[in-house]
């Protein structure tokens, strides 16, 4: 009779079942169930052990028989063996517990002995994670795979910090958590993952992985650097692959249970921040990890421990052969965190510095003098504290500030260098700023969008300084203008030069618009600083001035142009006299022969928008 139910629907399976009489059994299973757990949660190991390995089919029939049992009706009736059946809640569960899903949960993929500390003993809870990281973690453990927070989130919650990076682990593969949400893109060649996108924030969601020789998908380069690493795991082989112990730290999300595997708690209560496992083979793998150390202990006023940081010394060389892209990754995690200052310390402490700005590294050494290495340090730091600043009230910062310091001298130098030789100081500027950014970008890749904004600070520093009457006031329109202020009052702060000039521009920001011009007739000027033999305003010609406005966006908008775009000119194209406007045609082409004009073709829209959808219900 069964073996006729395989075409029939959910409902009909249902009417079917209860004919058989397989609710009343299911509810048997699920007494029997609430009569085992009663105990209560307190020994979350316990509990876990005895669901372990939820997803085996041979677990599920020795653990609970009663439940399987009413279940293989639906599946043989649904004619497959691959339907998981569903388990009943118990009573008075929650509407997301361990119980309530198809597979593996949270607590059964428990192995070994962890520290495992209940939702009543730590601060870590579901209101100090994100709406979007919540959604993920809800659904994975909906589907029956294990959902854990994990590592930056529990760590920064646990020692009182308001987590921003929530990194998520689990038991499913990157398919399956491609199958779960359609806003995911599977990354990565070397350690793949998943990345759940909600606008602009990204989760990332990570398989727990094991060792690198236990698979066919880890690799391990000659020099000890990890090339592959894609062998999955249990969440204790995760735990114990993680780099630092204070981010193997796991959330539990279905009983809301912190598990340590590696000592992670301890390491917290001590304040010390400490590799898993051998330091010096765990650099090796990762020489990345050195910085993130520095990053880390600075962060959270840690610590590092004694074999941690002898690793960190004899790993360090290995940076030079970093790639530029990940090095810029972890400047901008020194530098925009919130915590720059300390952060900075921290890579001239263990002499770090050397390989993200090698020029810098040289300066603040004592080259050329050791005056100029105390100035320049204490702009930098003053630079380090605003942008520190900034982001605890919240306000936007960009990297092109903070860089630009860091790179400042030297294209300062250059620029002088070139005045001396008779180029005006804008020239002298632009091929000193280029000179120098093509030098860093061996060391660190400065995307354009940044790098772009560091050269216009730089090009207006000599304009903040000699620019008078409207010229000087219509630099304040330009999108440049206030991270450039800010650079030049910084720069005030050890050129003495600069001081009034500085504080006129402070001042003149405050006036009325009809005072401002009469301020700005007679300002005071900051001369004699590029060696250029010539202090006069006029040396920076208007449309130097113009070019920049124009590109930052102050000036009237560029007129569209008509026709479309601009047709390349062929060798056989027409000559065209620009001044009358008129074709001439040449020795051996008519103007019959010219190419026809292209028509523009527009776009047809339809009546309900591009979101009109076809008859289907799904849009084209």
């Amino acid at each position: 009779m069964l073996k006729r139910l395989s075409g029939l629907s959910r409902s009909a399976i249902k009417k079917t079942r209860e004919i058989l009489g397989a609710d009343v059994t299911r509810e048997r299973g699920a007494a029997t169930d609430d009569a085992d757990t009663v105990s209560g949660p307190a020994d979350v190991t316990t509990t876990s052990s005895s669901r372990r390995s939820g997803r085996d089919p041979s677990a599920r029939a020795s653990g609970r028989a009663s439940a399987v049992a009413s279940d293989r009706v639906a599946d043989v009736a649904a004619g497959g063996k691959n339907v998981k059946p569903v388990m009943p809640p118990r009573a008075g569960s929650r509407k997301r517990g361990p119980d309530k899903v198809k597979g593996k949960s949270g607590a059964s993929l428990l192995t070994g002995s962890p520290r495992v500390v209940s939702h009543r003993d730590h601060p870590v809870s579901r209101k100090s994670i994100g709406r979007s990281a919540l959604k993920v973690l809800d659904r994975l453990d909906e589907a029956g795979f294990g959902a854990f927070l994990v590592g930056g989130g529990v760590r920064d919650a646990l020692v009182g910090m308001q987590p921003k990076d929530f990194d998520i682990a689990t038991d499913a593969s990157p398919e399956d958590v491609r199958a779960l949400f359609r806003n995911s893109r599977i990354i990565g060649r070397r350690f793949r993952l998943v990345h759940v996108v909600f606008g602009r924030e990204i989760i990332e969601v990570a398989t727990f992985r094991a060792a690198h020789d236990k698979g066919e998908g880890g690799e391990i380069g000659a020099s000890g650097r990890i090339v592959r690493d894609n062998v999955f795991g249990s969440i204790e082989e995760d735990a114990l692959r993680r780099d630092f112990s204070v981010n193997a730290l796991y959330y539990n999300v279905a009983d809301g249970a912190v598990i340590d595997y590696a000592g992670g708690l301890e390491d917290i209560e001590r304040k010390v921040f400490r590799l898993i496992g051998d330091p010096l083979t765990r650099c090796e793998e990762d020489p990345v990890r050195v910085l993130r150390a520095a990053r880390l202990s600075a962060k959270l006023g840690f610590s590092i421990g004694e074999a941690t940081e002898a690793a960190m010394k004899h790993v360090a060389p290995e940076l030079a052969k970093t790639p530029p892209a990940r090095l810029f990754e972890e400047v901008l995690k020194l530098f925009q965190g919130g915590y720059a200052e300390r952060s900075f310390a921290a890579v001239r402490e263990h002499d770090l510095l050397q390989y993200l700005f090698p020029p810098l590294q040289r300066r603040l050494s004592g080259e050329p003098t050791a005056a100029s290495a105390t100035a320049l340090a204490t702009m930098l730091d003053a630079a380090l504290a605003n942008t520190d600043r900034r982001v605890a009230e919240g306000k936007p910062i960009t990297p092109s500030y903070l860089l630009a310091f860091m790179l400042w001298p030297d294209v300062e130098e250059q620029a002088r260098a070139a005045c001396r030789n008779g180029a005006p100081v804008h020239d002298a500027l632009r091929e000193a700023s280029d000179a120098v950014l093509s030098k860093q970008l061996r060391v660190i890749s400065i995307p354009r969008r940044f790098s772009g904004p560091m050269k216009e600070i730089w090009q207006m520093q000599p304009r903040l300084e000699r620019l008078v009457g409207a010229r000087a006031l219509r630099l304040m329109e330009n999108r440049r203008f206030r991270a450039a202020y800010d650079f030049f009052c910084l720069r005030a702060t050890i050129d003495e030069r600069l001081a009034e000039s500085a504080r006129w521009w402070t001042e003149v920001q405050e006036l009325p618009e009809d005072e401002r011009m009469a301020s700005a007739a007679d300002r005071p000027l900051a001369l004699g600083l590029w060696d250029d033999g010539s202090d006069d305003a006029d040396d920076i010609p208007e449309e130097a001035v113009d070019a920049d406005d124009s590109r930052s966006g102050s000036s009237a908008r560029r007129p569209r142009r008509r026709g479309g775009r601009k047709r390349e000119q062929g060798p056989d194209a027409p000559a065209v006299d620009v001044a009358s406007n008129e074709a001439v045609v040449t020795e051996n082409v008519s103007a019959s022969d010219a190419p026809p004009k292209k028509k523009r073709r527009r776009r047809r829209r339809r009546p309900g928008g591009d979101r009109a959808r076809t008859p289907d219900g799904n849009g084209s």
